[in-house]
């Protein structure tokens, strides 16, 4: 059984890899790289690729604050369960406050790429995948 080379990826690893939703080939951000805090959230007007409209109404991408919300409480949930099976919780000393102290410094390092995966998730919510994208032309 041969693999097409023509492909799609799947919708979790466009997500992952902040891949347009339409097409899951176009790049979602001008700039790859996360850390450069001055174009971290620069997004093309469309899709280089198949030309989807990336910001689809004024205020679009408000509601990604409730996917980073999200984001951010399953990470800490489970660093607090890692922590507690790993090195435990106790009532007479400060492992609680190592695991607070730890876990908002990799909050904070981490926010730049939880802020383009929320955006990625949030636009996946209102655009479908398109198989034949390359046949229909350019998305309004």
């Amino acid at each position: 059984m041969s693999v097409s080379k023509d492909s799609h990826p799947g919708l979790l690893q466009s997500v992952l890899t902040n891949k347009c939703p339409h097409c899951r080939k176009g790049d979602l951000f001008l700039n790859p790289n996360p850390y450069d805090l001055k174009s971290t959230m620069k997004m093309p007007d469309h899709c280089p690729a198949c030309g989807q409209k990336f910001d689809l109404q004024t205020g679009f991408y408000f509601g990604t604050g409730f996917v980073s919300y999200g984001i951010t409480v399953l990470f800490s949930g489970l660093s607090f369960v890692l922590w507690w099976y790993t090195i435990g919780m106790g009532i007479r000393d400060n492992r609680v406050w190592y695991w607070l102290a730890i876990n908002a410094v990799l909050l904070v390092l981490l926010q730049p790429p939880v802020q383009r995966l929320s955006r990625s998730i949030w636009i996946a919510l209102f655009v479908k995948y398109d198989s034949g994208w390359k046949n229909d032309g350019l998305v309004a």
